[in-house]
């Protein structure tokens, strides 16, 4: 039993880890992946914030030089305050949303009918952002003001709704805003860093007096294939966007939102309702 459910932690890991910073909601793929596996219980969906954090991470360690330099500029270089300072203004608009409506969120979406639906018209809202979006007036994420960060925010407020994905709004966000798809790319994953943060200790917090002393080794599992998988996803879109559209993503959410609506008929009426 405990093999099959480390296992189940390792697959669970891999599939954050691809998923977290691409246009494609990590959060739909895990509480498909969770349904399919019978790892949705309460513990379950602690697991699947914990896991965000082994992601995180692996950012952070990609742009530790970065992240450091900005750190070390706090106390005297203008253009480290004003990174910091639109990191934190993009933070809060997601962080006040969730707060106010998450509970009412996971009661009534948090299921693969909606997942299905949102992946669907998430897709189609990509196609018409590289169609129509205009030419990018910021292609740095220092050249950013505070509006510019601002804006992003409230874009990655969407990304409480499951399906629509975190990384996908504030990307497509910030590129109907005026960023270049580098800079938008870029500026979500910094913006996730504290996002991630806030969400994985408000979760462990809240759950605590649910979780066991076995569990522990079933997150660190999740937690470094997370780490791992989402390095190389860092890397692979960096390298992909440099030439490519998202027109992919648009097409793989559309083409997997179908087919969770096909495979999960059964249960639509009663999930959306």
């Amino acid at each position: 039993m405990d093999y099959l459910i480390y296992l189940k932690a390792f697959i669970m890991g891999l599939v954050e880890g691809v998923t977290e910073f691409l246009p494609v909601s990590s959060t739909g793929h895990l509480i498909i992946a969770g349904d399919l596996l019978n790892f949705n219980d309460n513990v379950g969906k602690v697991f699947e914030i914990v896991i965000q954090l082994g992601a995180i991470l692996a950012v952070v360690w990609e742009f530790r030089e970065r992240i450091g330099k900005v750190v070390r500029g706090l106390g005297h270089d203008p253009v480290s305050q004003r990174f910091a300072a639109n990191i934190m203004i993009a933070f809060l608009p997601a962080a006040v949303f969730g707060l106010l409506f998450i509970k009412a969120i996971k009661a009534h979406l948090f299921t693969p009918f909606w997942v299905g639906v949102f992946f669907i018209l998430g897709g189609f809202v990509i196609f018409a952002v590289e169609r129509y979006a205009r030419n990018p007036r910021v292609l740095h994420v220092d050249d950013m003001t505070w509006k510019d960060a601002l804006k992003v925010g409230f874009a990655q407020a969407f990304s409480i709704i499951p399906g629509t994905s975190r990384s996908g709004a504030t990307i497509m966000g910030g590129m109907i805003f005026g960023l270049s798809r580098q800079a938008a790319t870029e500026f979500s994953f910094f913006l996730a860093i504290p996002t991630m943060f806030a969400a994985t200790f408000y979760e462990l917090v809240k759950h605590w007096h649910e979780l066991h002393a076995h569990d522990f080794v079933v997150f660190g599992i999740g937690f470094a294939t997370a780490f791992v998988s989402a390095f190389f996803a860092v890397r692979a879109l960096l390298h992909y966007i440099s030439n490519h559209s998202f027109a992919i993503f648009a097409w793989y959410r559309i083409v997997f939102g179908v087919l969770l609506l096909i495979y999960f008929r059964d249960t639509l009426f009663a999930s959306a309702g």
